[in-house]
């Protein structure tokens, strides 16, 4: 059968494509490269205003002084903020809803912080799904209300190393289901008792601290389904502890220093956990990990980090008594040193139904270690890399 080229009359076949199909096109683009499509004719114009996935970061407005100091160019900080207006001024006249607003902004004063509440609110009222908003530097910010109470947002990302003031009692998304929390401060508990309260659909959270004092030490909520906590700040944790309550969660990502306790883990529906726990020998010398291997000793697939190794093998030596794993299957260990490798035999003794084996950096210290004969079906090994 024969087959003809599109025959456009122009060179320029791809302005043949229906608007919606380029404007899908240009949504899968940096939005800078498909604004400026606007500037060819009418019809790109038109096309622009279909683009739902926008995307700014004003990083290019800033520049290192010797000392290295990041510094603000008035006049690039100018144009990127007119580049967002316009942007947003000529999406609206498509009408079109805006799937996903990504806003990368360094705040220097209040006046700044005007133009962040204008841009959230707009993309608000236009029912975005997916916004992740990260601000800088650390400071206290004042979002607006709408953000609280949005009934079309889908996912929320917002950072970094600043502080949202109070929440309002309010506060409530119905349709929230991915929360994501970059160093952000919150006032006593609010995170646990109104934000995660207020999302009652909420199926995965994300809560990192790094460089940044990390809360909450309670995380409640019984729709979660995939749990990812990571702090590495150890201000006050001697006098703290880590509670999960969440019935409903299957996957758990936890790094944190090992603390003085764990109160309450209830975790029944867990089936594969993470655990990167680091030993800070001034704060807690000896950390009490008996309530968290509890809680998750149902599990079917854990993954220990070096460090958790060493935790464990310390706590082990200071009286810790393991749980059994009665339905763990799979097992990924690593060690850095003699003592997280001499902990491995010990550890598969509570794992009678162990199936398959992973033992991370190899090329450190096993030379001493002897294992018993396992019911392990599949054992693999994985090297270090070292840069």
């Amino acid at each position: 059968m024969d087959t003809k080229k599109l025959d456009t009359g122009s060179n320029d076949a791809i302005s043949w494509l229906p608007h919606e199909v380029l404007g899908d096109i240009l949504s899968r683009v940096p939005t800078k490269l498909a604004a400026s499509t606007s500037v060819l004719s009418k019809k790109w114009r038109d096309v622009v205003a279909l683009v739902d996935n926008l995307d700014f970061d004003d990083s290019a407005s800033l520049k290192r002084n010797k000392e290295g100091k990041l510094e603000r160019d008035v006049i690039l900080r100018e144009c990127f903020r007119n580049f967002v207006d316009r942007t947003l001024a000529l999406q609206l006249q498509g009408a079109s809803p805006i799937k996903k607003f990504s806003l990368r902004y360094h705040v220097g004063d209040d006046t700044e912080m005007d133009h962040v509440v204008r841009w959230v609110c707009n993309v608000l009222e236009r029912g975005v799904v997916d916004l992740d908003v990260s601000l800088a530097p650390h400071a206290e910010i004042f979002l607006p209300h709408a953000l609280y109470t949005s009934k079309t947002l889908v996912k929320l990302s917002l950072g970094t190393k600043i502080s949202l003031g109070k929440l309002p009692p309010d506060l409530f998304l119905p349709a929230l289901k991915t929360l994501f929390i970059d160093a952000i401060f919150f006032e006593y508990e609010d995170l646990c008792y109104v934000l995660i309260p207020g999302c009652p659909v909420l199926e995965e959270l994300f809560v990192r601290h790094k460089d940044f004092f990390a809360q909450p030490y309670c995380i409640s909520s019984r729709t979660i389904h995939k749990l990812t906590v990571q702090y590495d700040s150890d201000f006050g944790i001697g006098s703290l502890d880590m509670s999960f309550d969440a019935p409903s969660l299957v996957f758990l990502d936890y790094s944190d220093y090992a603390l003085c306790s764990y109160p309450q883990v209830n975790l029944k529906s867990l089936v594969e956990a993470r655990l990167d726990l680091r030993y800070h020998s001034k704060e807690i010398k000896r950390p009490n990990i008996w309530g968290l291997f509890t809680g998750i000793s149902h599990i079917k697939t854990l993954h220990l980090s070096a460090n958790s190794a060493d935790v464990i093998s310390r706590c082990v030596k200071h009286g810790l008594i393991l749980p059994v794993f009665n339905n763990l299957v799979s097992l990924t260990f690593g060690s850095k040193n003699k003592r997280g490798w001499r902990l491995l035999p010990h550890l598969l003794k509570q794992c009678p139904m162990l199936e398959t084996l992973t033992i991370q950096g190899l090329d450190g210290h096993i030379s001493d270690v002897t294992m018993r004969a396992s019911q392990v079906k599949v054992l693999l090994g994985r090297l270090e890399a070292h840069c």
